[in-house]
């Protein structure tokens, strides 16, 4: 598997892909690339409507030049627990950013919920994130407001000072939210229904998007509900090679892309 930053002409190959409709996936194995080098490069570069190769080229190249002009104000990586690797958490964390951001969040709200995610204490205060992010205050306090109205978050506060923190439960909320909304849909289809009179062509169509909405909905709360518990499994309940597994049991490949 290659390694080091991607070339100019791998870049033209991804727009290449993007523009054939391909996934992820599909071009990077193509590239004999990491899904998430892929991903991230996408992203930080406009989007999957939006990628051109030789801008998206000229923008890494700025960015390493900027980098290389900072690196003595700031030459050591934080340092990590848990005996971690920082370049391998830092390509991580844009991984995941990359994700939220592909699902609709803003890129800094995408970068702020990363961070909540992948502390260790499950919450953060503003200093905090402003000094990992690198970011002004009020950059992450917009971002902050955002997330709390999507109650992807919440604020508590200690003796001292407000934390930010992110709930177990939110994904279960989000999903049952979701079947809820689909619901609402397939209510709807069925009074065009009656509308479009019974039986005719269009509404056969809504009648069968009804039933299908219904049976997904259903599905979905049915399968949150049974595995809401696995939301709050502690480390130590976790099988002994889970740490050590991939999202699909084997070990996970590194993003061995370094910018």
């Amino acid at each position: 598997m290659p390694g080091g930053r991607l070339t100019q002409q791998e870049r033209r190959q991804i727009a290449l892909g993007l523009a054939d409709g391909l996934a992820y996936a599909e071009i990077a194995r193509r590239l004999e690339r990491p899904t998430s080098t892929v991903t991230r490069e996408v992203m930080r570069n406009g989007g999957p409507t939006a990628y051109r190769a030789e801008a998206a080229h000229r923008a890494t190249e700025r960015r390493a030049h900027r980098r290389r002009q900072t690196a003595p104000r700031d030459t050591q990586a934080p340092p990590q627990g848990h005996g971690r690797d920082a370049e391998s958490v830092r390509e991580f964390e844009e991984a995941f950013t990359a994700v939220f951001a592909q699902s609709g969040l803003p890129k800094m709200a995408s970068r702020v919920l990363t961070c909540l995610y992948t502390t260790d204490a499950g919450s953060i205060t503003a200093s905090e994130l402003v000094r990992h992010l690198q970011v002004s205050p009020a950059s992450v306090s917009k971002s902050v407001a955002f997330l709390e109205s999507l109650n992807l978050i919440r604020r508590e506060r200690d003796e001292r000072r407000e934390r930010y923190v992110v709930d177990d439960d939110v994904w279960y909320q989000s999903m049952v939210a979701g079947a809820r909304s689909h619901a609402q849909l397939a209510e709807t289809a069925r009074k065009g229904v009656t509308v479009l009179g019974s039986g005719t062509p269009a509404a056969v169509r809504l009648e069968n998007i009804a039933r299908f909405v219904d049976f997904v909905g259903e599905s979905i709360i049915r399968a949150a509900e049974q595995a809401r518990e696995v939301l709050y499994t502690k480390p130590e309940q976790l099988p002994e090679n889970a740490a050590e597994a991939g999202p699909e049991g084997g070990a996970g490949p590194e993003d061995p892309e370094r910018e």
